[in-house]
């Protein structure tokens, strides 16, 4: 009865994701030259983003980031290290230092929601969705399944364009296999560093590089997940509902890296490794022209709810988890 009612409140929040979607898709017209704000300097992709879009390095299609507000992680030690640091490169690329998300707010046309730690997403998104202005939200999207539904829920409900991604979706190999180079893409192994913060899915701290690389290659429908955990190493398999199988290795003693290969009815071909941020830089541009998320919210969805058998799995001495 409680998967019953999960997967009702499930369609009937992908039904009102969709019904935005589309009201977002509807306008063909794109638009050139905007204003940016970034929420949270306690991460490099604050740094690295407003490099490659007000130095030119794509095509920014006259968008700049114009102001930041820096607060994000208070716990997290890493994040609390680097905001200083990222504060003062952002500073010197000419981006104004605000003292809150409302002052931002007033100065900007879009958001990049960079804050560090996961947990702050749904809190620092409200206003931004009271606002009506498109935002990425970069990963994790949330430190769990339910505050990402929330943020799809009130992102729907005020029609906002939102969406997230890491940038191995758009990394030129996968691409090249979501475009068809193997045919029917049959199974993909994956492995990624795999940190964990306590306050997140366990996967959802670092692995979900590798979370996002096995969606983008088999699509969103997993229909079971198991997991295989130690100090180590994790080792995760889930098997899509077209007998498709995906693996994820996550790293946490000895040499890691990101990368994978992908197995298809033409070929196999090799997944990574991560080489630039350029290509999802790229696609944010075009998502604050367009309005149209680039990345579905039921595939994101789809994603969390993986990483969340995942945890139960771990839980369960690695039994199986349907979902």
């Amino acid at each position: 009865m409680e998967r019953r009612t999960f997967i009702q409140k499930t369609v009937a929040l992908a039904g009102s994701i969709l019904a935005a979607n589309s009201t977002f898709a509807s306008d063909d017209s794109a638009i050139s030259g905007g204003r940016i704000g970034i929420i949270g300097l306690d991460t490099s992709h604050s740094e690295v983003f407003t490099k490659i879009i007000n130095s030119d390095l794509i095509d920014s299609q006259g968008f700049k980031v114009v102001a930041a507000y820096a607060d994000g992680s208070k716990d997290i030690p890493s994040a609390i290290k680097m905001k200083p640091a990222v504060t003062n490169a952002v500073r010197q690329m000419g981006v104004e230092i605000v003292d809150s998300i409302d002052d931002l707010l007033g100065k900007v046309d879009v958001l990049l929601l960079e804050s560090n730690d996961g947990r702050m997403h749904l809190n620092q998104a409200i206003p931004i969705f009271k606002a009506g202005k498109p935002v990425f939200i970069d990963k994790p999207l949330a430190a769990n399944l339910k505050d990402v539904n929330e943020i799809f829920k009130l992102a729907a409900n005020s029609e906002t364009p939102v969406f997230t991604s890491s940038a191995l979706r758009f990394e030129k190999n996968v691409q090249s296999v979501v475009s068809g180079a193997i045919g029917e893409v049959t199974g993909a192994d994956v492995y990624v560093p795999a940190d964990m913060d306590p306050g997140h899915l366990d996967l959802a701290w670092y692995a979900i590089h590798g979370v996002e690389m096995l969606f983008t290659v088999l699509g969103p429908g997993c229909k079971s997940v198991s997991r295989v955990h130690n100090s180590g190493t994790d080792l995760v398999v889930g098997v899509w509902e077209n007998g498709a199988i995906g693996t994820l290795r996550g790293i946490r003693k000895g040499a890691s890296g990101i990368a994978g290969t992908a197995f298809g009815t033409r070929g196999v071909a090799k997944l990574g490794p991560f080489e630039t941020y350029h290509p999802l830089v790229e696609q944010i541009i075009r998502f604050f022209q367009t309005g149209k998320p680039p990345v579905t919210a039921a595939e994101t969805i789809a994603m969390f709810r993986f990483m969340e058998a995942a945890d139960l799995s771990k839980k369960r001495g690695g039994k199986s988890v349907n979902m």
